[in-house]
């Protein structure tokens, strides 16, 4: 469903469906926000797996190393805020260390 709210705190987009409870309303705009929120974080995320893995593939050990420590922190806090569940962290840590490792 695409909503449209006027306060340009979501997508300016056409409205297909709004509920017509207050509070329904409501959460409709803060799941988007947090939609938004979750999918700038999961972005991260990949753009650090993806800049260590290139670097690892490459053969550039220390700035395969650097950047596993800051692929590492983002994943991490991301696991913290509730993005990624935790064993999702522990897992894309883990295969990003074996790839560094492996050089």
């Amino acid at each position: 469903m695409i909503y449209y709210f006027s306060n340009n705190t979501v997508n300016h987009k056409e409205v297909t469906q709004l509920p017509n409870i207050k509070s329904s309303i409501r959460s409709v705009k803060t799941d988007a926000e947090r939609r938004a929120k979750n999918s700038a974080v999961k972005s991260q995320i990949r753009t650090a797996t993806r800049k260590t893995v290139e670097a690892a593939q490459a053969g550039a050990v220390e700035e395969a190393k650097k950047a596993l420590v800051h692929a590492t922190s983002v994943i991490d806090k991301a696991a913290s805020k509730g993005v990624l569940h935790k064993n999702t962290a522990a897992r894309k840590k883990s295969n990003l260390a074996a790839k560094v490792n492996a050089l």
